[in-house]
């Protein structure tokens, strides 16, 4: 069961549904309206909202702003392999918004979703860093 929720706003649910589960192993929770989605993985439970999709994390604020995607928070994906992982992202068209780089505890890389929101790919270099046991 995730212990952890994120909401992202995505433009296309659906497109954002198949970039998760296809190309970063979520699984679909629950799809019951076209602008709502739950999605997991592991720890991890991904809400994901269309911008104005009615009552709920999409739905306009009190002063009339829609929420939107993009911005610079993030959440964090542990990756054993992050070159072999970027190549087939870049292979299936994902976009960067950077490349890998070496960081104190490991390495890491954005890759944005198909709204444009940003996804950690993250690959420890140091035993501590690990989230689970390196394989």
């Amino acid at each position: 069961m995730p212990t952890a929720s994120v909401r992202y706003i995505v433009d296309d649910v659906d497109a954002a549904i198949d970039f998760y589960c296809r190309e970063l192993g979520f699984d679909e929770e629950m799809h019951p309206a076209p602008s709502f989605a739950m999605l997991s993985r592991g720890d991890l439970r991904l809400v994901l909202s269309a911008p104005g999709g009615g009552p709920g994390g999409g739905q306009a604020m009190p002063d009339g702003t829609v929420p939107v995607p993009g911005g610079w928070n993030r959440f964090q994906l542990e990756v054993d392999d992050i070159e072999g992982l970027v190549t087939r992202l870049r292979e299936h068209g994902a976009s960067f918004r950077n490349d890998i780089v070496t960081g104190v505890g490991g390495r890491q890389i954005l890759v944005e979703d198909p709204a444009g929101n940003p996804v950690e790919l993250f690959q420890p270099t140091r035993g501590e860093a690990w989230l689970t046991e390196s394989s």
